[in-house]
């Protein structure tokens, strides 16, 4: 049996709903998490970041305007921002086992279903 694929979105995300699309279209049974209902937790958010084997950096919204007071912040201090501020984490992500996507673009997703 294959690991059971979680996508963690923000329902008026672009990029969201077109992941979300993509995985309807696959078949695959998922999971799907709104992190503004149901906020990640830091030890979630590092689990996510070591999946994802990104920099903590890379999955900052460096667009958002609160992202300018953390630019030289330490790995812990934009986790924290992160959780309390969720509009500072790059969507979608999703994670198949062992391994996460950021699914920017939302092709990336299919790695996850090979």
């Amino acid at each position: 049996m294959r690991d059971k694929i979680v996508i963690y979105q923000k329902p008026t995300c672009s990029k969201c709903r077109a992941t979300l699309s993509l995985l309807k279209e696959s078949g695959e049974e998922f999971e799907s998490i709104n992190y503004y209902e149901t906020p990640l937790t830091i030890d979630k958010l590092r689990e996510l970041v070591q999946k994802l084997n990104l920099p903590v950096r890379d999955l900052l919204r460096k667009d958002e305007p609160s992202a300018g007071n953390l630019g030289a912040a330490s790995d812990d201090e934009i986790i924290k921002a992160m959780v309390e501020n969720p509009d500072l984490i790059q969507r979608p992500i999703v994670v198949r086992g062992s391994k996460a996507r950021l699914c920017r673009p939302p092709e990336n997703v299919m790695e996850l279903l090979k």
